[in-house]
């Protein structure tokens, strides 16, 4: 699966896209692709992406039943230490690979990535969690 994650990375950020997430189910048979940029994803841009990884996947002999692009939604997941910074502000939810005080699941604002460490205002107060003990975090929308 990391010779075709590489695979899709390359061929979504040559296209200009960040690729925020790559989904496979359990033998590879599907394939959902993540993508973003700064203005927003239209269908076209699903469709330019869909039909260059297409081509890609062709060309490389990757055995695949179905191929879905997408962009992240309302809630998109925060994959890299770089999301944290760009959605420093926003709303999140928060889910750490381990208990903080009896607790892993967290709402909050979020701060920043400082030193590896992600930073979140809670009602309780600061939050500090090594970014690799975060399991999961995801936009909250603002409606």
């Amino acid at each position: 699966m990391q010779q075709v994650f590489q695979l899709i990375e390359q061929v979504v950020t040559g296209l200009g896209y960040e690729l925020v997430t790559v989904e496979g189910s359990p033998r590879g048979r599907l394939l959902r692709v993540f993508i973003d940029i700064a203005r927003g994803i239209t269908v076209a841009d699903c469709e330019t992406v869909s039909n260059q990884l297409t081509r890609a996947f062709e060309v490389e002999n990757i055995d695949y039943d179905r191929l879905e692009v997408s962009s992240p939604g309302l809630d998109r997941p925060l994959t890299k230490p770089a999301d944290f910074e760009r959605f420093a502000g926003a709303d999140i939810r928060l889910r750490t690979r381990v208990p903080v005080g009896n607790q892993r699941n967290f709402t909050g604002v979020l701060k920043g990535l400082r030193e590896g460490v992600v930073i979140v205002d809670t009602e309780k107060g600061e939050l500090q969690v090594a970014f690799d003990d975060v399991e999961k975090v995801r936009l909250v929308p603002r409606l």
